[in-house]
């Protein structure tokens, strides 16, 4: 009987088993796995040192497993069948998806894309932050998260749910012009608003802002993220996306009698590319972002 060594047996050695009963001798075992006849036979002896028995006789027909041999050979294939499957994994996940979103969007998604990342290194990820809607179906993005519905045929949309939307200032500007928690209509003319300017003037949030009863802006933007800055800046009330607002220690919600606005949001992607695995990989993890959001 060997001597068991305390180690216990490794891929290393296994595979190198394996090499032998297919080949049935210790050097074109060598040669399938790129190693010399000696550094084969040290691997043998290492496995039998470490379960204990015999696994390998040589004769003069070659190479040949003794019977205890037989379920190391098993172990060993099923392993290579893991590793192969592993690989193929990897590989598939590996390569850029390009996902396109509003502003509002942008911090909530990066830190779901990083935790994606995490788990998946060979993915690459281009997150744009825009105001324009990307064009999914001439493949502008891979996924684009949106709040206006998509007209395409080949264009996939999968509802994420809805986006609320409250009016946010600085501490310090709600606590020197508002009398309290919440904005009486009687106060809207002496305060003020934080508005948008070109296209995101025809956001739903500028018509909401306008139903309050807001005529004028002391302060215009052209993207989310100065809107945001311009409220943290003391510049007046903004009507912001709960998931930034809520997020900013330097904001205060200001409540109102009007109902807040509500948006549905959507992810969209191309349907040649549903079955692309990173793809998936990527729209599934927002869709689950979206749906721990939504139940709390």
């Amino acid at each position: 009987m060997k001597p068991t060594s305390t180690e216990p047996p490794t891929w290393d050695d296994l595979r190198v088993l394996l090499a032998v009963q297919r080949h049935a001798s210790f050097k074109a075992a060598g040669v399938a796995l790129g190693l010399s006849t000696s550094t084969t036979a040290r691997r043998v002896e290492a496995l039998e040192s470490a379960v204990g028995r015999t696994l390998v006789v040589r004769t003069t027909r070659g190479a040949v497993l003794e019977p205890d041999a037989l379920p190391l050979v098993e172990l060993a294939e099923s392993l290579e069948l893991g590793l192969r499957a592993a690989t193929r994994t990897t590989q598939t996940l590996a390569g850029a998806v390009r996902v396109s979103a509003g502003e509002g969007f942008a911090q909530a998604l990066v830190q779901v894309l990083a935790e994606v990342r995490r788990r998946t290194p060979g993915l690459q990820v281009e997150l744009m932050g825009e105001a324009r809607v990307a064009d999914v179906a001439r493949r502008e993005a891979d996924l684009a998260v949106r709040t206006v519905r998509t007209t395409s045929a080949v264009v996939i949309e999968r509802p994420l749910g809805r986006l609320r939307f409250a009016l946010y200032g600085s501490k310090d500007y709600v606590g020197r012009r508002l009398r309290g928690p919440l904005l009486k209509q009687e106060d809207v003319g002496r305060l003020d608003f934080i508005g948008w300017l070109g296209a995101l003037e025809r956001l739903p949030q500028a018509r909401w802002l306008a139903g309050l009863g807001v005529r004028a802006q002391a302060f215009r933007a052209s993207t989310d993220a100065l809107v945001l800055e311009a409220a943290r800046q003391g510049q007046g009330l903004a009507v912001l996306a709960e998931l930034v607002g809520d997020a900013e220690p330097t904001l205060q919600r200001v409540e109102t009698d009007r109902a807040p606005l509500e948006v549905p949001v959507f992810l969209v992607f191309h349907r040649a590319l549903r079955d692309v695995a990173r793809v998936r990989l990527v729209s599934d993890a927002i869709e689950a972002a979206f749906r721990r959001r939504s139940s709390r």
